[in-house]
């Protein structure tokens, strides 16, 4: 917004409208309506009972921690996500330590729960676009530079079923593979989760009707194409749909007396500012390299390579993202890296989507190094996990996962997207 008026590329009006692009109050929204879950302490009651579903069992509570962090992951913060479960998952290792003995498959238990917390969390934000933020950089991209406009909807129905793949191999690989426990029933462990759901104690009418904004918000961004179909006109969007779910959350009162609301403005301090400000100089700088003509030039550039195979070509494209934001911040590459890719794609000819998905979903894909995202970090903090554990869990996973996401997505976006 600085540079660019600058430099005369773009008129200061040109500069700032990006800044406050639609694809900004869709985050921002999904922002409003997570801290309204966190707030109310919502997401802590839907975890622990998904939780006690899944059984007691060494690989159940993996695998019900698993599924409830990647629920929790599609609409919060993986960060608030895996600092939220840290704590339940602690409780348990401890009640582990303290009601049976120790030996080597018993010992693999913790590495394996603190891990399975950690990848679902990334993997869970993948799976829909408000989720994690390299899913809006995307979106921001793919707006300003092709002009198209990824549907929430559309994207469910590709980031479910790939994220599902993806927690069903990560489960397979710690329980099976890597950290088998083969632990039958915990003692003790269906009542640690009963206790912390007695603390929340009953279900408040406050966290009722967070619940009902949240689902009418989902139910809405799911079937927007059907609405306006029965509306007769495009009035929904998924931006205004996000912001009218946070707006809700600030005018519905508490109580019968209307003195108070689900969230008060104060509560916007834990709004991520700098990551929607990050996102609108993303989408100044994509129009910028459009309009100066760099991408249709890495298109030209690449073009004489037309006799390359796609599939090894996304491979490649994969495998170099997924390399890369195990040490860099994924938000930055994938704002430095869907530029070059959407070139990339307009050089060869081929839909830039086919390219453009898989190499936003490796950007979420880190498992390797503590370094790479919050989450890995926050249970590498924990101590029960070592850097040669998460290492070796991780360079199976980051190889499973580049396959996966380069066979899955050549299916799906397909048949989703095009």
């Amino acid at each position: 917004m600085i540079l660019l008026p600058l430099l005369e590329i773009f008129k200061i009006g040109e500069a700032a409208a990006p800044y406050a692009s639609p694809i900004i109050f869709l985050f921002m929204g999904g922002f409003i309506i997570a801290i309204a879950l966190e707030k109310h302490n919502l997401h802590l009651r839907i975890a622990l009972n998904l939780i006690k579903i899944t059984g007691t069992s060494g690989n159940g509570i993996i695998l019900g921690f698993m599924l409830a962090t990647a629920l929790l992951s599609m609409w919060i913060s993986n960060t608030a996500t895996a600092v939220m479960m840290l704590p339940v998952a602690a409780s348990v290792i401890h009640l582990l330590s303290d009601h049976m003995t120790i030996g080597k498959n018993s010992k693999n238990f913790a590495p394996g729960l603190m891990l399975s917390i950690a990848y679902a969390a990334n993997i869970g934000g993948t799976m829909t676009l408000i989720g994690t933020p390299p899913n809006i950089v995307m979106v921001g991209y793919l707006k300003q530079i092709l002009g198209y406009e990824m549907l929430f909807s559309k994207w469910l129905l590709m980031g479910i079923p790939v994220g599902m793949l993806l927690l069903l191999v990560c489960y397979f690989l710690l329980t099976r593979v890597l950290f088998p426990n083969h632990m039958k029933k915990i003692v003790g462990s269906e009542d640690l989760i009963t206790n912390k759901l007695h603390q929340l104690g009953p279900v408040s009418k406050a966290e009722k009707l967070v619940l009902v904004i949240f689902g009418l918000t989902a139910i809405n961004w799911i079937f927007k194409s059907q609405l306006n179909q029965l509306i007769g006109s495009d009035l929904l969007t998924d931006t205004t749909i996000a912001m009218a779910g946070g707006v809700l959350m600030f005018i519905v009162p508490t109580n019968s007396e209307g003195s108070g609301f689900l969230l008060e403005w104060g509560d916007t301090a834990k709004l991520p500012w700098g990551i929607l400000i990050l996102f609108g100089g993303g989408m100044c700088l994509a129009q910028a390299l459009e309009k100066v003509g760099l991408i249709q030039l890495i298109g030209e550039a690449v073009s004489a390579y037309d006799n390359i195979n796609l599939l090894i070509l996304t491979l490649i494209i994969t495998a170099i993202v997924l390399m890369m934001t195990e040490l860099m911040s994924n938000v930055a590459l994938i704002a430095i890296f869907i530029p070059v890719v959407i070139g990339v794609a307009n050089g060869l000819n081929v839909n830039p989507l086919i390219l453009v998905i898989p190499a936003t979903l490796a950007s979420s894909c880190a498992f390797m190094m503590p370094i790479s995202t919050p989450p890995n970090a926050i249970v590498f903090a924990s101590g029960h996990i070592k850097m040669r554990e998460m290492m070796k869990a991780g360079i199976w996973l980051n190889i499973m996962a580049a396959i996966l996401l380069v066979a899955a997505t050549n299916f799906l976006v397909k048949w989703v997207f095009l």
